[in-house]
């Protein structure tokens, strides 16, 4: 698959950024090869931010966490693309129930398989015959079929795109961080033991060495919770992940405990109504996104660098909205007396500013939209109806709901450093 719309002049037709690398023909490059770095560039470009998730050990749950960080960013209304790369073992079709599907083509691109409005997917899996085919591929074959992914898959606009790689530093990690020379950075999996520890510190290694950054380390398979007594067992130990990210100098984003229901809704390709329901470690997987989901509005606050807003907050990476009732989180944010709002900068995992506001008299559907105007990106709230969820979404904040009554500041500082525990979501309208 060629494009066929650009020409060896530097333009391709996408932006007319002077600074674009794929505007000028680097020295000795073949014409050929300059046409598919400019194909390359114009799909990339159309795409804010790319997320690879990496691990240097294989069997910690890596392509789950792909699949629930794409499927928690579409849900909240991001236009979400999910690029498994694993070529020898695509996991992501069985995950979403997509098996059997076959990608198809326009004369012009390879068009990606859409699961939903807001998210489109692309695997090696689509190309098997059979579900237990072989890929016996060398390392050149790879990087043409990761290069192709990237180059002539029409993905579209889009916020995020999710890239599932396989474990270790080898050739498909090593190639697609190569290709794309705006990587947004890679979330780094790995369970609590140190025999995992030990490959996924390779893992930041590698990401260090080749300048991408590390959006942080999640800590999967980081307890079991008995659905019977609430015991927590630490099957893994536990904490290994958040000692190993301070060693390493890169952010802890979260734990992830065993859920049998997300085990089971993986295996029946049912992840997607998994995470509908609400239910389960859902909430541990949007705290996750939450510095995740920072980093684009930061740069956006970059962007409008001459507005009030920015000015307003310039010492915060992210403003966390927390409703209050007698100086302590309310129990549901519609009820609360006052709301209190922290900006936070997430680089260091310190509050900025706090600012206090009394609540608005309550009316259907005005706090997303006000908490909005107020530069809010996160709420954490102890309980929250769908329909209120949505409305967040629709206005880009973040939504944790389960917290805790207690102090705002005590909360946000738990939030950043992971250790924030949740219950159930009090509210079910």
């Amino acid at each position: 698959i060629t494009g066929t719309d650009m020409t060896t002049t530097g333009e391709c037709g996408n932006c007319s950024e002077q600074s674009c690398s794929a505007k000028d023909k680097r020295p000795g490059e073949a014409d050929r090869d300059y046409l598919d770095r400019q194909q390359l560039a114009r799909r990339m470009c159309r795409i804010r931010h790319k997320i690879i998730v990496l691990s240097g050990k294989g069997g910690v749950g890596k392509s789950t966490v792909a699949v629930s960080i794409a499927v928690s960013l579409s849900a909240l209304g991001h236009r979400v693309g999910l690029l498994d790369i694993d070529i020898h073992g695509p996991s992501v079709p069985r995950l979403l129930g997509l098996e059997g599907r076959q990608v198809a083509g326009n004369g012009t691109a390879l068009l990606p398989v859409s699961f939903s409005e807001n998210l489109k997917v692309m695997s090696t899996g689509f190309m098997l015959r059979a579900r237990n085919d072989a890929v016996i591929w060398r390392g050149p074959m790879k990087y043409s079929a990761i290069k192709q992914f990237l180059r002539d898959v029409e993905w579209g606009d889009l916020d995020y795109l999710v890239i599932d790689a396989p474990p270790g530093t080898g050739d498909e990690p090593l190639s697609v961080c190569q290709l794309l020379e705006n990587a947004g950075g890679a979330v780094v999996v790995t369970t609590p033991q140190e025999l995992a520890l030990l490959d996924v510190r390779k893992s930041i290694s590698f990401c260090k060495q080749l300048g991408v950054q590390v959006l942080g380390v999640v800590e999967n398979m980081s307890g079991f919770v008995c659905p019977k007594c609430g015991e927590v067992t630490h099957v893994f130990k536990s904490g290994g992940a958040e000692s190993m990210s301070n060693e390493m100098g890169v952010p802890f984003l979260g734990r992830i405990p065993i859920d049998p229901d997300l085990v089971v809704a993986c295996d029946a390709g049912a992840v997607f109504d998994y995470f509908r329901s609400g239910d389960g470690i859902v909430e541990s997987f949007r705290q996750i996104i939450g510095p995740v989901m920072a980093k684009e509005e930061k740069e956006r606050r970059r962007e409008r660098s001459g507005s009030e807003e920015s000015v307003q907050r310039r010492n915060g990476d992210m403003r966390i909205a927390i409703p209050v009732a007698g100086g302590k989180l309310s129990p549901h944010f519609g009820h609360c007396e006052e709301f209190v709002l922290v900006d936070v900068d997430i680089d260091d995992k310190s509050i900025a500013a706090k600012t206090t506001l009394a609540a608005p008299e309550h009316q259907p559907g005005l706090l997303p939209r006000w908490l909005a105007e107020r530069g809010a990106t996160a709420i954490i709230a102890g309980g929250m109806g769908m329909r209120a969820q949505n409305l967040f979404a629709e206005q880009g904040i973040v939504v944790v709901v389960g917290a805790p009554a207690g102090d705002p500041e005590t909360i946000v500082k738990e939030y950043l450093a992971g250790t924030l525990q949740t219950g159930d979501n009090i509210c079910d309208h």
